[in-house]
Order: structure tokens, then C-alpha cells, then sequence
């Protein structure tokens, strides 16, 4: 078995399809941050078009290297990343659509609807709380009040949250009422049967079935399947998943991070670090950790003490992409 099959952590993504689907996503990104599409009518619907694609890659690149086996503590931070390049696409279409409460999902499509329900919850399993009034301020002046689901989900991290006795979907019924389960062990079962109709309710979802062509030849929708709701609730009502842990959409190691994870001691490994804050590009790291370039939207890059700092591949005066020099500040331990 080789390090791939043995650290990615679902079996319908193969090493080469993941070496093949990564750099695609990044060129995506990379393209779509300073092109305008051909469609989308106006010049602000371009743009919006245009920061929609790379809301949409930026998120599918974060579940790609989830199922690959990324390090969580780097996907952690690379989270704040997805949240930003949606808030610009949702500023973006609200200026097209002339309408400051245009929301950047349509709920009415399960697809999107499921999106939404997933990155709430990844602000909880990531523990990166701090983020969901970022996400409440899109969704909210459309769907505030109109979905028991979603404002549960918020409920536990945000206060004012409204009690609705409502859903855009049935498929969410089981998972909804183990939420309101009196047991643990009603709970329990609700979760096993919500993951057990998972995929068959995203039957209508534009990748289901995309394991069929995982691979470099016939395209590149699979970026993983993942019913992260369903791991958002067992960890917030401290439910025992031993019976579902193994379920295949079932992410588990979302779950051990969340219940593992130590505040306090993310913060202390941070100002234990008593070398140079920042470095530039070519110079030696002093510290082994997660480095985010000064000035530059990109994901912060894990980098081993003693490597040289690398360059960031980002937009020139020209708006071109390239890679090119910068300065690094230390954002935390690995």
C-alpha cells in the first residue's frame, strides 16, 4: 500500500486523480482571480461570475486535500480562505443583482443548500467559531427564520438565534430531530439512518456519482463525499459514534479534531515562538509552522524549520500570475 492510499481518507480517491486534480483547482483559482469570464452579461455580472468560480474551486480544493489526508491544523487555518472568497463573491453578485441581500447559495437546490449546511458545521469541527457571523451576514437576510437546520447550527455558536419549526428539504428530517432526540441512544440511531440516505438524497447533486470518473481522463468533479453535518451534531451533543465512525461519509477525523482540539494551547504555541515573525522569501525558516504571506489572500503553507521560506504564486502589478517573492509572518505552530 502506498503513503497516499494509506493517509487519504476515502477510498474512491486514487494518487493519480488527486496529483492530476489539485493543480487544475489552483490554476482555476489562479485564472478566474484576474479574468473575466465571457458570460455573465454586464461587467459587474462577469465579476460576479467570475468570483463565483473561485469561491466554488477555493472550497472544492479544501474538501480535495480533506479526503487526500491534509494535516487538519493546516486545513484549519485554510478554512478562513473558503470563507473569504465567498464573502467576495456573494459582494460581487450583490452589486450585480443591485440587491444587498442577494445570498451566494440558493437553498432551494439541495446541492447548494448542503454546501452551506457544510461550512457552518466545518466552522464548529475546526473549531473556528469566530467565523460563522462572517457566514451569517451572507445567508442570513435571505434565510434567517427559514430553516430549523440552519439556525440550530448557528444556534450553538451565535446567540439570537430563532427557534423555526421548519425545512427547505425533507432528506434533513432524521438529522434535524437528533437535535431533539430525548436520548442519546434516539440520537444515535437518527444519525445512522441520516447517513445511511445521504447520497441517495444528493442524487440530484451535479457530482454525484462522479467516483465513476475519478480520474484524469474523464473529469474531475469527486472531491469527496461528506456528510460533515452529520459529524457537526454527534460532536455538539457529545453523541458516542462508535456504531457509525466507520460509515464511509462519515468524517471521523473531523470529529477526533474537534473533540481533541485545545484552545488554549493553540494560542500558547503561537507566543511560545520566540524567533523572527516575519521572514522573506530564500531565507531559512527558523521555526517550523504555518507562514502566511504579507499582503497576499493565500492560504498560510506549512514550512519545516531550516527550509528556505518559498515564493507565493500570486497576481503581479500586471495582474498576471506568477511566482514571486515575500515576506512571511509566522502564524502558529503545526
Amino acid at each position: 500500500m502506498s503513503d497516499f492510499e494509506f493517509i487519504r481518507r476515502q477510498r474512491f480517491l486514487g494518487e493519480a486523480y488527486y496529483k492530476w486534480l489539485l493543480p487544475l483547482i489552483d490554476e482555476e483559482i489562479a485564472h478566474w482571480s484576474s479574468h473575466m469570464p465571457p458570460n455573465g452579461g454586464s461587467e459587474e455580472g462577469k465579476a460576479a461570475l467570475g468570483a463565483r468560480y473561485v469561491a466554488r474551486e477555493t472550497f472544492r480544493r479544501f474538501l480535495v486535500r480533506y479526503t487526500g489526508g491534509a494535516d487538519l491544523n493546516l486545513l484549519r487555518s485554510e478554512f478562513e480562505e473558503v470563507v473569504s472568497s465567498l464573502e467576495r463573491y456573494t459582494s460581487a453578485k450583490r452589486v450585480a443583482e443591485k440587491d444587498r441581500t442577494y445570498p451566494p447559495f440558493m437553498f432551494g437546490e439541495i446541492e447548494e443548500y448542503e454546501a452551506a449546511i457544510q461550512l457552518i458545521s466545518l466552522c464548529h469541527l475546526l473549531h473556528r467559531r469566530d467565523l460563522l457571523p462572517r457566514l451569517a451576514a451572507m445567508l442570513d437576510p435571505s434565510y434567517r427564520a427559514q430553516d430549523t437546520l440552519y439556525e440550530d447550527l448557528f444556534a450553538y455558536g451565535m446567540d439570537g438565534r430563532i427557534d423555526v419549526d421548519k425545512w427547505y428539504h425533507e432528506e434533513y428530517r432524521d438529522v434535524i430531530n437528533s437535535l431533539y432526540s430525548d436520548t442519546d441512544e434516539l440520537g444515535i440511531s437518527l444519525i445512522t439512518s441520516y447517513l445511511d440516505g445521504w447520497y441517495r438524497a444528493m442524487r440530484s447533486a451535479s457530482w454525484h456519482d462522479s467516483h465513476l470518473k475519478a480520474n484524469p481522463d474523464e473529469g474531475g468533479a469527486y472531491v469527496g463525499y461528506w456528510a460533515i453535518e452529520a459529524a457537526a451534531v454527534s460532536f455538539l451533543l457529545e453523541l458516542d459514534d462508535n456504531s457509525y465512525r466507520d460509515h464511509m461519509l462519515y468524517p471521523k477525523d473531523l470529529v477526533d479534531f474537534a473533540r481533541k482540539f485545545d484552545s488554549k494551547q493553540d494560542d500558547r504555541a503561537a507566543a511560545e515562538f520566540s524567533g523572527p515573525s516575519k521572514v522573506r522569501t530564500g531565507q531559512p525558516c527558523p521555526e517550523t509552522g504555518v507562514w502566511k504571506a504579507v499582503g497576499h489572500n493565500v492560504p498560510g503553507v506549512l514550512v519545516q524549520q531550516g527550509e528556505p521560506m518559498p515564493e507565493v504564486f500570486a497576481p503581479d502589478h500586471s495582474g498576471a500570475y506568477r511566482p514571486q517573492s515575500a515576506v512571511w509572518e509566522f502564524e502558529r505552530k503545526a
